[in-house]
């Protein structure tokens, strides 16, 4: 398979999302602003504010930046709400069909909203894959052309402390704030949140364009990345009885786009022949969730994180 032509879907609708972490929020006596991002792609937020018109989401998205033969992530939050599609447009175009100078014009574009925040997201993350030297190149290039339009450096509460450090190192030397973010994708909440007097995001965003942030590190950043990843893991495979889309299992959720251009989910790829591998590794994971091995494994890879 060409895992290009695939993509996978969260088991949380946008409105669950939003709940588990304004919760989290909630839980220190405090009220919740969040704003919730996909890559390229603005619904989330739209189909909240549909929901209810009268409250107050940002509309934002986590932008595809291609530059010197990698790619970077940029949060792109709060876009005024009737231009947000045409602005996603232009982005998804850009994105499409990259040119490095481009990057610019778009970003200081951007820059020019009012109320918009715009953070370079995990910048020491080689996603593509292009090692270390190479990457660390083209981060230093983008924020060479690119750091007076842009308002702050991703501390990604999903992502390993060394990676952050490396980030709050790289926001020290281009002078730019560190925000809070993450790649939460199933039931755990965001590992950081700033905290604020602002009371919507966009005084939030003046807060931090200005160049303040304060980041409050909750409890399970502290605990063993490896032990996180895979408790991530076992909420992707768990069954859930109430997914807004009926997908139920994990395997209703991954799609691929076929050589003839027809999407299906991996059930539908499948049919009755799932692959033995993925059996076992399914057996293999039920396994290490029983409450003897997790037992174990606490007591086994019970690193913690000294922040």
């Amino acid at each position: 398979m060409d895992l290009r032509r695939g993509w996978w879907t969260p088991p949380l609708a946008p409105l669950h999302a939003q709940t588990v972490e304004e919760r989290q929020i909630e839980s220190l006596d405090m009220e919740p602003i969040v704003s919730l991002t996909d890559h390229d792609d603005l619904e989330a937020p739209m189909s909240l504010q549909a929901i209810d018109p009268g409250r107050e989401i940002p509309i934002s998205t986590e932008w595809t930046v291609p530059f010197g033969g990698t790619f970077f992530h940029v949060g792109v939050h709060n876009l005024p709400g009737r231009t947000a599609r045409a602005v996603m447009r232009e982005l998804a175009a850009f994105t499409a069909r990259p040119a490095d100078h481009l990057a610019h014009d778009l970003l200081a574009w951007l820059d020019g909203m009012p109320g918009t925040l715009l953070v370079f997201n995990h910048p020491m993350w080689d996603e593509k894959g292009v090692g270390p030297a190479r990457h660390h190149d083209a981060v230093e290039r983008f924020l060479c052309r690119n750091h007076m339009v842009l308002h702050a450096i991703e501390m990604n509460g999903l992502r390993p402390w060394e990676e952050n450090e490396r980030s709050i190192e790289l926001a020290k030397t281009w002078r730019l704030p560190v925000v809070s973010g993450g790649d939460r994708h199933v039931l755990e909440p965001n590992a950081n949140i700033n905290l604020t007097n602002a009371v919507i995001f966009g005084e939030f965003a003046d807060e931090i364009r200005s160049g303040h942030s304060e980041i409050l590190v909750m409890p399970q950043y502290r605990q063993a990345y490896t032990t996180r990843i895979f408790h991530n893991m076992l909420d992707v495979l768990r069954p859930y009885e109430a997914h807004a889309m009926g997908w139920r299992d994990w395997e209703d959720r991954p799609f691929y786009r076929g050589a003839d251009e027809v999407v299906r989910s991996l059930r539908e790829c499948w049919g009755d022949a799932k692959p033995v591998a993925v059996r076992w590794f399914e057996r293999g994971m039920r396994t290490l969730s029983t409450p003897v091995v997790q037992t174990a494994l606490r007591f086994t890879g019970a690193e913690r994180v000294s922040i």
